[in-house]
């Protein structure tokens, strides 16, 4: 039985990771772009477009799906010469070490710690490679099934908690997990505590007690690196600085010069 859970999870996972059409009003972010303003440490938050990533932007109500942790330069193969390159959990492939052009079609944004030290930032690094090659049992067919229906019929504060029903590893794979355990290795916040055991106080019951929930399963998502407090965004497209703003506006501006009517 177990064997044919497996085949049939890996099938699933398979298909949930395939691209699906998705309608977009971010452009891709320029790769070059993003490597010219990277850091070691540094958090990619990705605009994915697979069946899974239409789900878990649903249920998290966010753009982002996807997280990765740039490593800095390094080689995936001997024989080529270090590159940039990234850890992320992939449900199908396990956690593994990819370059840039695993990003080359995706919107991207970064989330940069704020305060590490070097000694620090290189413990979070070398937690992440340490988990390269961890395959995840995909034999709870009941973990992926539930991202067979991308807009399921749940109230807003219960989506957070439809990702974690199961106890499979598959979601793991799929939530931000891997990378918040990282940075929770040198004691770095990914959200603020709130609540009797937190700085900040709130006024709903079920808020705080779903907020706890979530610090106490370490149940993270991509969008809480977006909303963190204790993460800078960054963003790739602002690399160029004045001049990529000047490019802007003069798309703005037209061939004629005289702007075009963004509002037709």
């Amino acid at each position: 039985m177990n064997r044919i859970a497996g085949w049939i999870g890996g099938r699933l996972a398979r298909f949930l990771s395939a691209p699906a059409h998705q309608h977009a009003i971010a452009p891709a972010t320029d790769v070059a772009l993003l490597a010219s303003c990277l850091e070691p440490g540094d958090v990619v938050l990705v605009e994915g477009h697979s069946r899974f990533s239409i789900a878990i932007k649903y249920l998290t109500q966010s753009t982002w799906s996807h997280v990765a942790l740039y490593v800095g330069l390094r080689r995936r193969n001997p024989a080529e010469p270090p590159e940039p390159c990234f850890v992320e959990a992939d449900v199908v492939e396990g956690v593994r070490l990819v370059g840039l052009e695993a990003f080359r079609d995706y919107h991207l944004r970064i989330c940069r710690p704020v305060g590490l030290s070097e000694n620090e930032r290189q413990r979070v690094i070398d937690y992440t490679l340490s988990r390269l090659g961890a395959q995840y049992d995909l034999r709870n067919v009941f973990d992926l099934l539930r991202y067979m229906i991308p807009i399921p019929p749940v109230p807003v504060h219960l989506r957070r908690r439809l990702i974690a029903f199961g106890a499979g590893d598959p979601t793991r794979a799929i939530c931000s997990t891997l990378v918040a355990q990282a940075f929770h290795t040198v004691l770095y916040p990914i959200l603020p505590m709130t609540g009797p055991h937190g700085s900040h106080a709130h006024d709903c019951d079920v808020c705080v007690a779903e907020i706890l929930r979530v610090r106490d399963h370490q149940l993270f998502v991509p969008r809480d690196f977006d909303v963190s407090p204790y993460f800078e965004v960054v963003k790739p497209s602002l690399a160029g600085g004045p001049a990529a703003l000047e490019a802007a506006r003069q798309a703005l501006r037209g061939p004629d010069g005289a702007g075009r009517h963004l509002w037709r």
